[in-house]
């Protein structure tokens, strides 16, 4: 592990201190360690693994981007600001904020692309597991947000697309 991964793995797991995952009650430092291992599998630099210990904590912690750049640099920064969602709640019911979320995502470089699909792998795990209800809304989002991630890693596009069965 680089010293920059080490770095983003301090400063996650001190943002997300006494979260926990909705689901599993287990802490959400968690999800963002199992988002890195998956980014691991395949093709990666220091940044996307960064970025995926990072890619939670300017929507769930209050942390800026500004800050995210200061302590990790602009490449960290960019891809944290493409795994954020820009939607807010003034943005309309939840098909119009995944719609705006979507089409930011759709802009991003591979790298963040490669994080994303890591992201709903591990996510997937949770909510089809534990959530039959929302697994049918969520699997649906997430239909339509791997036609915007094609340019991923595509061992990942691959077993993102394979969970929704």
């Amino acid at each position: 592990m680089t010293d920059l991964e080490k770095h983003a793995l301090r400063f996650a797991t001190k943002a997300h201190e006494g979260q926990v995952r909705k689901y599993t009650g287990e802490p959400y430092i968690n999800h963002p360690m199992a988002v890195a291992a998956i980014v691991a599998t395949v093709e990666h630099t220091p940044e996307m693994i960064a970025a995926a210990y990072l890619h939670d904590v300017v929507e769930d912690c209050g942390v800026t981007l500004a800050e995210v750049k200061k302590r990790f640099g602009g490449e960290v920064a960019t891809l944290v600001a493409y795994l954020s969602d820009i939607s807010t709640p003034y943005h309309g019911n939840r098909e119009a904020r995944k719609a705006l979320d979507r089409q930011h995502i759709a802009l991003a470089p591979t790298d963040a692309k490669t994080i994303k699909l890591a992201d709903l792998i591990d996510n997937t795990k949770t909510i089809a597991a534990l959530d039959p209800n929302f697994w049918k809304v969520y699997r649906g989002e997430k239909r339509r947000l791997l036609e915007v991630l094609t340019d991923g890693d595509p061992a990942l596009w691959a077993q993102a697309a394979a969970q929704c069965g």
